[in-house]
């Protein structure tokens, strides 16, 4: 369920960055991979200890 909230609030701080024609403040993609290896090795091991 957190995963879907937190999916929801970046949508519609998205879409807020949007209309305000701002440009987001996001790091390089490098960096975004990094993060998203984080947070799947997080559910991973979370998922693998039960």
């Amino acid at each position: 369920m957190n995963l879907v909230i937190a999916l929801g609030a970046g949508f519609i701080v998205g879409l807020i960055y949007a209309v305000m024609r701002t440009r987001s403040p996001a790091p390089p993609p490098q960096a975004l991979v990094g993060l998203a290896g984080m947070l799947m090795g997080y559910a991973a091991l979370e998922s693998w200890l039960g």
